[in-house]
């Protein structure tokens, strides 16, 4: 499997906004029976951070589900909300509880 977090640093006032987005976001791709998870978390310590956990079966699947036309018109949306380009790191899955 396969698994991506991410973080994303919304411009000041615009983290309600950005979340709305990604909670868009996982509803689509997680139509998918593919994508195995797609979590969206405000971050407690910053107001203006929001992480993003994504479990995929690989890396392909995650990769296809970036050309629909709709994800990637939330991707637009988004991309303008944000201070910093996302951080985060590609993840290979080898256990763990609720996959």
């Amino acid at each position: 499997m396969y698994a991506m977090t991410g973080k994303l640093i919304a411009q000041n006032g615009k983290r309600d906004e950005l979340i709305s987005i990604l909670i868009q976001a996982a509803d689509l791709v997680g139509i998918s029976p593919a994508c195995r998870s797609y979590i969206v978390c405000e971050d407690i310590s910053n107001e203006t951070h929001v992480w993003v956990f994504e479990v995929w079966d690989d890396k392909q699947s995650h990769d296809s589900s970036l050309n629909d036309d709709r994800v990637r018109s939330l991707v637009g949306q988004a991309r303008p909300l944000l201070m910093a380009a996302p951080d985060g790191a590609e993840l290979r899955v080898v256990g763990g509880h609720g996959l």
